[in-house]
């Protein structure tokens, strides 16, 4: 049986190791041993008041330590400030350090912007000592001769750390280079001088000053690649003539349209004139007999008038026949 002493110092035991994790909470002693022997000059009582803004010491105190051994003149208030305002303190310290041993002039101040900017402070510092090179895909452009051009260019850049805070990035400077080469291309005479002399193109993209408002700073374009591709200006001229062709094709369409509905209506126009002339002719015997009525035609008149028509008719009869007749060929025939 455990008796009732024991058990009361397994109590006193378990509430003593309480109120001591309690303590060691609220007052990191480890992480202030660890300042004291580094030479960092910190209280406890301000790691107290870290955990009270519900602010981590350690990630306050360990890069103060990291930049006090490496000699840059950091604040625990910096740190701490930067922290509170959402930003990476050991990506700066390190980017600090590694400025302080390149001979890069980079204060707290901007490093913080920067952090705070969204971009990679250490990688813009690394990228100040160690250049990058940007590739492009294959840039595409036309000479005064027709004949397509694909260049691919490698830029070597550097991290223009001045204009990291609102300066343009890499899509940037892609874009802007291809639009050099585009033009480059675009006012060569034929592409043989392109590919003849294809420096032309990263002189002339380089004189341009591409790489101003921008992040970075242009060191270099090489042309690493040049292909010939198609022949654009036959391919348009072959377009131009079927479009010409076409054009011609539908206007024809519509002078053959306008012919045949001005026969169509030439032919109304005839139908029309002969529905009158008949309408006029079957009006003559009417008028001949209002005629005959009223006196104002007598009946020799009438007699004459037949012997006439009926002479015509004969005339008439005479010429069909005559019309006829087979010709001396068809009766050798």
């Amino acid at each position: 049986m455990i008796s009732g002493s024991m058990i009361g110092t397994i109590v006193i035991i378990v509430i003593a190791f309480i109120l001591l994790s309690v303590f060691l909470t609220f007052f990191p002693i480890a992480l202030w041993i660890s300042a004291i022997a580094a030479g960092v000059k910190i209280s406890i009582f301000t790691l107290v008041g870290m955990r009270l803004r519900r602010v981590i010491p350690s990630r306050i105190v360990n890069p103060l330590i990291k930049a006090h051994k490496a000699g840059l003149n950091v604040t625990i208030n910096q740190l701490e400030s930067h922290y509170l305002a959402g930003g990476n303190v050991d990506r700066v310290v390190n980017a600090l350090i590694a400025a302080h041993r390149a001979n890069i002039e980079l204060s707290f101040e901007r490093a913080a912007a920067i952090d705070l900017a969204g971009r990679d402070v250490l990688e813009a510092v690394q990228m100040s000592v160690n250049p990058k090179v940007i590739e492009t895909p294959f840039i595409a452009g036309v000479a005064m001769n027709g004949i397509e051009v694909k260049a691919k260019a490698r830029i070597t850049v550097r991290a223009n750390i001045d204009r990291l805070v609102g300066g343009a990035g890499e899509e940037t400077i892609v874009a802007r280079v291809g639009e050099g080469i585009v033009s480059t291309i675009g006012s060569s005479v034929s592409h043989e001088r392109v590919l003849e002399n294809p420096d032309l193109i990263s002189q002339t993209v380089l004189s341009k000053g591409l790489d101003s408002g921008t992040a970075f700073e242009i060191l270099s374009i090489d042309i690493a690649d040049v292909d010939v591709g198609k022949n654009i200006g036959a391919e348009l001229q072959t377009e131009q003539a079927e479009a010409d062709k076409k054009i011609a094709q539908a206007k024809a369409e519509e002078r053959r349209a306008m012919a045949v509905a001005s026969e169509q209506e030439m032919k109304a126009k005839v139908v029309e004139m002969r529905s009158k002339v008949v309408e006029a002719e079957a009006e003559v015997p009417r008028a001949m007999a209002e005629a005959l009525r009223e006196g104002n035609m007598g009946v020799m008149d009438y007699m004459n008038y037949n012997n006439i028509k009926a002479d015509t008719g004969m005339r008439d009869s005479i010429s069909k026949v005559g019309n006829d007749k087979p010709s001396t060929d068809e009766l050798k025939d």
